[in-house]
């Protein structure tokens, strides 16, 4: 297979990235096709849909790195289950699967036709195989069963931001950033509240420790990373 598309978000790093898609609402990111592929033809008729469908590559996991079983983080990282009972990256085939809001299609671009999604759960330039529209007659099931929902630890946290932090970061991703946030990105066997965590945002080291229920913000750096075309 060869990829269609690389995507352009907020992520440098797999840390802080949401572990799922659609959790984060606020968060757009920037879908810009491989050049084969710039062709607004592909793209006829896309604006109707709601939301999609991508498949993508694990791509920062080493080639090979897999294993029958894992260890969930959000099962506190000592439960081990079957990697096909799982969303695990360490996957025989690296294929990452995320459904996410369509905010924006521009068919005329220097970059060709691009799109814009919101909630998407993928670090800054991972390759894209496909995008598929998402069917809601036959894509959502109401009656689905979690089977993780009674261990899983997914209450998103409050966040404790100070003005003066927060009024670094730009106005337009300050919503995205704290919706991050509030999914937890510590480990999950981690709970020392006086640890400092931290993940670099759009261009920012974002630093922060986690007591219980409550994310607090401390300190906000710029950082030499900086998106592209974002």
């Amino acid at each position: 297979m060869e990829y269609i598309a690389r995507i352009h978000s907020d992520f440098p790093t797999k840390f802080g990235i949401p572990r799922q898609s659609g959790l984060t609402d606020a968060l757009i990111s920037k879908i810009v096709f491989e050049p084969k592929f710039r062709n607004p033809d592909c793209l006829r008729g896309i604006e109707q849909w709601s939301h999609l469908w991508l498949l993508w590559r694990f791509d920062r996991i080493e080639d090979g790195l897999w294993s029958a079983t894992v260890a969930p983080p959000k099962l506190g990282g000592k439960t081990r289950v079957g990697v096909f009972a799982t969303r695990s990256p360490f996957r025989p085939n690296p294929i990452g699967l995320s459904s996410v809001k369509l905010a924006g299609v521009e068919l005329h671009t220097k970059d060709g036709p691009v799109l814009y999604v919101a909630g998407a759960d993928l670090a800054d330039r991972t390759p894209i195989y496909d995008i598929k529209p998402y069917l809601p007659y036959a894509d959502s099931h109401p009656d689905a069963v979690d089977a993780f929902s009674e261990r899983r630890n997914a209450a998103p946290l409050n966040v404790a931001f100070p003005d003066e932090l927060l009024e670094k970061i730009p106005a337009e991703k300050r919503a995205g950033l704290i919706q991050a946030l509030r999914q937890n990105p510590r480990p999950g066997y981690q709970h020392d509240p006086s640890r400092r965590y931290g993940f670099l945002f759009s261009g920012f080291d974002v630093r922060f420790t986690i007591d219980e229920e409550t994310l607090r913000v401390v300190e906000v750096a710029e950082n030499a990373y900086v998106p592209e075309d974002i």
